[in-house]
């Protein structure tokens, strides 16, 4: 592979982390915001979905194309900004692992509440509290990898 295609499909990768996190999120406190089971089920379902089909993916194919791009360019894994790079993409996947099986919850409460026609339950509540702060750091250690990735500071470890 070029080193441009590389490149393009590393940055492709990037945008759909972003974009579907956010987008996630966006829809996700939306819905919640209401507090209709039927409407947080059917966008939980959503979300589900899409973290499944994007967000999944692109999790595979970024350090794919980042190993490939720097074995191109014959920079060490262990470079600084590369080796902090991979730490922060650690720290998303500690938020983001949870996340997925909490919104795999928030849908399943939200669903039982409206066949059972009950109000949400106190533990969708405080699984959705939980699943709102773990994005807060995922989000922010994301943007420090493509400020990582633009700038290259140099970065020593000692």
């Amino acid at each position: 592979m070029t080193y441009e295609l590389l490149k393009f499909l590393h940055i492709i990768g990037a945008c759909v982390l972003i974009g579907t996190g956010a987008g996630i999120a966006f829809f996700m406190v939306i819905a919640a915001r209401t507090l209709d089971a039927a409407a947080i089920a059917h966008t939980a379902g959503t979300v589900v979905i899409a973290d499944t089909l994007f967000t999944a993916s692109a999790v595979i194919i970024q350090p794919i194309t980042g190993f490939l791009l720097a074995k191109e360019v014959g920079w060490s894994l262990t470079e600084g900004w590369i080796a902090l790079s991979l730490a922060l993409y650690f720290v998303i996947g500690a938020f983001w692992l949870p996340v997925v099986w909490i919104q795999i919850q928030l849908r399943n409460l939200a669903t039982a509440a409206v066949a059972m026609s009950t109000p949400l339950p106190l533990r969708y509540h405080k699984l959705y509290r939980i699943w709102f702060a773990c994005g807060f750091p995922a989000f922010l250690a994301i943007l420090g990898i493509v400020w990582l990735m633009i700038v290259r500071p140099a970065v020593q470890f000692s």
